[in-house]
C-alpha cells in the first residue's frame, strides 16, 4: 500500500512515446520492484520514479480511459516545451487537442488518492499469497504465517563427512493426515535405523510408585509395589491411593474392587454340617419323646417324672433348633432372636434337669420313715419351679433389648481384605448376664446332682445328670476363651458348637440309656426289677 500524495504526469513527445512520471511518497523502504504489467508495459526503476514507455500505436482512447477510471483526475494543458499552461480540460475537449496537435502537446495529469490507515495497510497484508523460491507465502486468519519445515537429518558419509539430509516435511496448508511426511529413513547412531532408547530405569506399570533413587538423576527410580490397602492405576505413578473402608486391591494393586461379605452361610460347608448336627438332634428328641409317650405307662418312665421329661425333650429340641438362628445373613430380627432363643431355651432345658434333680432327692428322703417331703414339692411345685427360673431370664432378655439390644455389623477390622457381616451383643452386661445365670443354675444342678449320685438304682438318674452338667459347664467354659479369640464367621460357628455340644450331652446322658432298655432290655422294664436292684442297693 503506498500514499500517493504528488501528481501523476503524461506528456506527449515528438518521439511518440507516452511517459508516465509517478512520483510516491511511500512508507516503505523498498529499493527497487520489478513486476511486468503487459507485452509492451513495465516499471524498471526505484520506486521513487516509474516509467512506462508505451508503443507508438497509442490512441487518445487511452486518455480517455484514464480519465474514465480516475473521476479526480485533474488535467492541465502544457502549450509550450519550456512554459507551462494549466488549464482544466474536458474529456471532449482533450480529444479534440490530441487530434489536432498530436505532436506538441504536453499534459499534466494530477490525481490525488487518501493515504491508507494502518487497519487497512495490515488487512492487505494478510491478504499478500505469492510464491517465492518454490514455497507458499500467505498468513492465516490470525496474521501468522503457514508453518512450513523440512525435517533434516544429520548423517555421516563413507567418506565420513557430515550432512543434513532432508528425510522429511511438515506443511501446515495440507490436511492433517498430509502434513507430515517422511520420504526417507532417518539415521542415528552408527547409521543404525533403530530408534534408540536412552533410559535409565523402566516405567513403572500400574499397581507400582516410582522411588526415586538417591544420587542420580531424577529419571532413575526403583519401582515399589503398592502396600495393602493401596493402589495406583497409571503408570509411572509417583504415589499410591488408598482405597475406601469397604474396597480392596485387587491382586495386581491396579483397581479397588468391593470387598467380599463373610458370614456363616447355609451354603457353605461348616454351615451345613452344623445345620445337620441341629435338625438331627432336634428330630431325635422328637423321636425320643414318641417313644416315652408310646411308653409312658412303663416303670422306667414313670419313675423318671414323665412330666419333666417330656418337657426336658421339648427343650433339648429348641435348643438344638435355636442353633440355626445363628446360620445365615445377620440381621436387625435375627441378631435380637438368637442370643434371647439361646438364652430362654437353654434356662428352661437346665431348669427341667434342676426340678429332676430336686426330684430324685426329695424322693428318696420320702422314703425315710415318717417323712412327708413330697407334698412340699408336688408336680405343681416342680411346675412353679421350672416357671420361676426361666421367668428370670425371660425378664433378663427383656431388659437387654429394651436397653441395649444386639444389631448387626460390617467388621471391618479383624480382617482387613474381607467384610464380616456378625452381631454386635449391644449391651456386654446383658450379654453375660444372660450366659451367667445359664452357668449359675448349671452349677447349682451339678453340685444337687453330685450329691444324689449314690441313691438306689432306680433313682440313679442323678449319676447321668451329674456326668451331663460337667460336660455342659466343661463345653461353656472352654467356649469363653474359643468365642473371644475366633475370628470373622468362626466366632458363630464357636457359639453354634458349644450349643449343640451340650445339648447332645444332655440327651444322650438322660435320654439313650432308658430308650435303650426301653426298646432293647424290656426284661428290665419292669416294676419288680426296679424294686429287686433297689433293695440290692440299699442292702449294700
Amino acid at each position: 500500500m503506498f500514499c500517493f500524495s504528488n501528481s501523476l504526469s503524461l506528456s506527449l513527445f515528438p518521439s511518440l512515446h507516452f511517459f508516465f512520471f509517478l512520483h510516491i511518497s511511500s512508507p516503505f523502504s523498498i529499493s527497487h520492484l520489478s513486476i511486468p504489467l503487459s507485452p509492451s508495459l513495465s516499471i524498471s526503476h526505484p520506486l521513487t520514479h516509474l516509467s512506462l514507455p508505451l508503443s507508438p500505436s497509442i490512441s487518445p482512447s487511452l486518455i480517455l480511459s484514464l480519465i474514465s477510471l480516475f473521476p479526480s483526475l485533474h488535467l492541465s494543458l502544457i502549450s509550450h516545451p519550456l512554459t507551462h499552461l494549466s488549464l482544466p480540460l474536458s474529456p471532449s475537449l482533450l480529444t479534440s487537442l490530441l487530434l489536432s496537435h498530436p505532436l506538441s502537446l504536453s499534459l499534466s495529469l494530477s490525481l490525488s488518492l487518501p493515504c491508507p490507515s494502518k487497519p487497512q495497510v495490515l488487512e492487505r497484508l494478510r491478504r499478500v499469497n505469492f510464491s517465492r523460491n518454490g514455497y507458499q507465502v500467505s498468513f492465516d486468519a490470525n496474521g501468522d504465517p503457514v508453518a512450513n519445515y523440512e525435517l533434516v537429518n544429520w548423517q555421516t558419509r563413507e567418506s565420513g563427512k557430515m550432512e543434513f539430509v532432508t528425510v522429511g516435511r511438515y506443511d501446515a496448508s495440507l490436511p492433517p493426515d498430509q502434513r507430515f511426511d517422511i520420504n526417507r529413513e532417518i539415521t542415528w547412531v552408527k547409521n543404525s535405523t533403530q530408534v534408540p532408547v536412552s533410559v535409565c530405569s523402566e516405567s513403572c506399570p500400574p499397581g507400582t510408585r516410582k522411588a526415586i533413587q538417591k544420587g542420580k538423576p531424577v529419571c532413575c527410580y526403583d519401582c515399589i509395589q503398592c502396600a495393602e490397602g493401596e493402589i495406583s492405576n497409571n503408570t509411572d505413578s509417583s504415589d499410591c491411593l488408598i482405597c475406601p473402608k469397604e474396597y480392596w486391591p485387587n491382586a495386581e494393586r491396579d483397581l479397588c474392587i468391593l470387598k467380599p461379605v463373610e458370614f456363616l452361610s447355609f451354603h457353605e460347608v461348616l454351615g451345613i454340617i452344623l445345620t445337620a448336627c441341629s435338625v438331627g438332634g432336634a428330630c431325635l428328641a422328637i423321636a425320643t419323646s414318641t417313644v416315652f409317650y408310646h411308653h409312658r405307662m412303663s416303670a422306667i418312665v414313670r419313675a423318671n417324672n414323665s412330666e419333666l421329661s417330656f418337657l426336658l425333650l421339648f427343650s433339648l429340641a429348641l435348643c438344638f433348633l435355636c442353633s440355626l438362628t445363628f446360620i445365615g445373613r445377620p440381621s436387625e430380627w435375627s441378631c435380637m432372636l438368637r442370643h434371647t432363643a439361646f438364652g430362654i431355651t437353654f434356662v428352661l432345658c437346665i431348669s427341667c434337669v434342676l426340678g429332676k434333680t430336686i426330684v430324685v432327692l426329695m424322693a428318696f428322703r420320702a422314703t425315710l420313715p415318717g417323712s412327708n417331703v413330697m407334698k412340699w414339692f408336688g408336680p405343681p411345685q416342680q411346675r412353679l419351679t421350672v416357671v420361676s427360673f426361666t421367668f428370670v431370664q425371660a425378664l433378663i432378655c427383656t431388659l437387654w433389648l429394651v436397653l441395649s439390644p444386639p444389631f448387626p455389623i460390617k467388621n471391618l477390622t479383624t480382617y482387613k481384605e474381607k467384610i464380616i457381616l456378625e452381631c454386635d451383643v449391644g449391651s456386654a452386661i446383658g450379654f453375660w448376664a444372660v450366659l451367667g445365670y445359664i452357668g449359675l443354675l448349671s452349677l447349682l444342678c451339678f453340685v444337687l446332682a453330685f450329691l444324689a449320685r449314690k441313691l438306689p438304682d432306680n433313682f440313679n438318674e442323678a449319676k447321668f445328670i451329674t456326668f451331663s452338667m460337667l460336660i455342659f459347664c466343661a463345653v461353656w467354659i472352654t467356649f469363653i476363651p474359643a468365642y473371644v479369640s475366633s475370628p470373622g464367621k468362626f466366632t458363630v460357628a464357636v457359639e453354634i458348637f458349644a450349643i449343640i455340644t451340650s445339648s447332645f450331652g444332655l440327651f444322650f446322658l438322660l435320654f439313650v440309656p432308658k430308650c435303650f432298655i426301653i426298646l432293647f432290655r424290656p426284661e428290665k422294664n419292669t416294676k419288680k426289677h426296679l424294686m429287686e436292684k433297689t433293695s440290692n442297693d440299699i442292702r449294700y
